[in-house]
């Protein structure tokens, strides 16, 4: 009697995409060419502007809304709704940290020392001033035209979160937010660690003058450890000799010091005014960009970080585009003088490497293939043993394993999952509006 053949079981198909799939990518570039119409082509558009881009916004939010009962991975948002949140949370201290330490470096130096500080020589900036001589007019309008800003690029990231449920990508897309508000924050914190580790002058020296009201003197750290030896070479070489400060501490005028109750120990490292004092979470909104430079980029990173996830979730002619677009943003940044060109370079680097670091909270590969080899490796020699005795139904079985253990678990009910998908489609579209209203003017 012949044995019966015993076939692997066929590897699961790659993610396939529903036919709305193609129209992200348009949706994508219509949004962003859109929007720089409005702003600096058609003067016409800014009337219409703001009843067109709440109507476009409560399309989406319409569509997300309608699609949302008939999305099939419900069970792994829900799944990886507690990495999101978690994610989410790690974000917002790693801003507050940043947003600390940003004011920090901004005034322990003083007011003084802004303006009379040379910025840097930046390489960079002097390739592209000699471009500019080189390159028809037309070519150097095009580097200059402020194409994409800030809100652009989380907003690009925002629709292709949302894709997944359309099937434009694959699921969970609470699974690729984690992934991006994880990486952002390790960038941000450690951008902070970064710029707090040494102060570099400004590309812009008369930043602090018009962003912050500073006092003119240094903080008594920065007149022990720093502006005595600041301009002296002998001075310098005693410091590392002795390897001890040997300065006195000016008399300037007292440090202002408002009640800000249990948070009042970030007074010595915020140095507030009298017109700025009144709160401390006010306050800190204000700590806006700094005005020393902070290496590296944050506008980078988060472009970068955007482009990643675009080219590794949905790829194609529009991640390539994103890409020609975080490189016209880095030579604005350059060219503006918002940053070093090295401040652009490291952050392009560092997103690329962090991004292929945190693959273990989501990653376009499909992992039930993964899942499905480890078991059927763990039941091979049951099946061929079952093969030699012609057991059908123990092949059909240990098959049915394999087959199962690349399926996601089920576990929640109905209702739970009703009411879970009610609760963050209404929360990440209010996360998106308050990203758009915060992040509008770039």
């Amino acid at each position: 009697m012949p044995k019966p053949k015993v076939r692997r079981p066929t590897p699961p198909r790659a993610h396939r995409r529903s036919p709305a799939a193609g129209g992200l990518g348009l949706a994508a570039a219509a949004y962003v060419g859109v929007d720089y119409a409005r702003r600096h082509l058609s003067p016409a558009w800014w009337r219409w502007h703001g009843r067109l881009q709440p109507a476009l916004w409560g399309a989406l939010a319409l569509a997300a809304a309608a699609r949302a009962p008939f999305y099939r991975r419900w069970d792994a948002e829900l799944r990886a709704a507690p990495r999101f949140l978690a994610a989410m949370a790690l974000m917002l201290a790693a801003f507050l940290s940043e947003a600390i330490s940003v004011r920090f470096v901004s005034t322990v130096l003083g007011l003084q020392w802004h303006r009379s500080t040379a910025p840097l020589p930046d390489t960079g900036q002097w390739l592209l001033l000699a471009l500019n001589e080189k390159l028809p007019q037309i070519v150097v309008d095009l580097l200059r035209a402020p194409i994409i800003s800030l809100h652009h690029y989380l907003m690009l990231f925002i629709m292709l979160g949302f894709s997944a449920l359309f099937d434009c990508i694959k699921g969970p897309g609470l699974g690729i937010a984690a992934r991006y508000m994880f990486t952002m924050a390790v960038g941000r914190s450690l951008r902070t660690v970064t710029f707090l580790a040494t102060i570099l002058p400004s590309a812009r020296p008369w930043c602090a003058e018009a962003r912050y009201q500073i006092p003119d003197h240094p903080h008594p750290w920065a007149q022990k450890y720093y502006a005595p030896y600041a301009s002296d070479p002998d001075a310098i070489r005693r410091v590392i000799q002795e390897d001890m400060p040997y300065a006195f501490v000016k008399e300037y005028p007292r440090e202002y010091r408002p009640k800000w109750g249990h948070m009042s120990f970030l007074v010595d490292i915020l140095r507030p005014t009298v017109e700025e004092g009144s709160s401390w979470y006010h306050f800190l909104k204000k700590a806006s960009g700094g005005c020393s430079d902070l290496m590296y980029s944050g506008h980078m990173l988060v472009a970068v970080l955007t482009a990643m996830a675009w080219t590794e979730a949905y790829g194609g002619w529009i991640s390539v585009v994103i890409w020609f677009l975080v490189l016209h943003s880095a030579q604005r940044e350059i060219r503006e003088r918002h940053h070093y060109s090295v401040d652009c370079i490291v952050a392009i680097y560092v997103g690329i490497l962090l991004w292929r670091m945190t693959g273990f909270i989501w990653s376009e590969i499909d992992n039930s293939r993964t899942r499905r080899l480890a078991k059927l490796d763990k039941v091979q020699n049951r099946l061929f043993q079952a093969a030699k005795d012609s057991d059908m139904d123990e092949i059909r079985g240990l098959l049915n394993e394999v087959e199962l253990a690349g399926q996601e678990r089920k576990g929640f009910s109905q209702r739970v999952i009703l009411s879970f998908s009610s609760a963050m489609i209404v929360f990440t579209l209010s996360c998106v509006l308050l990203a758009f209203t915060l992040t509008s003017d770039g």
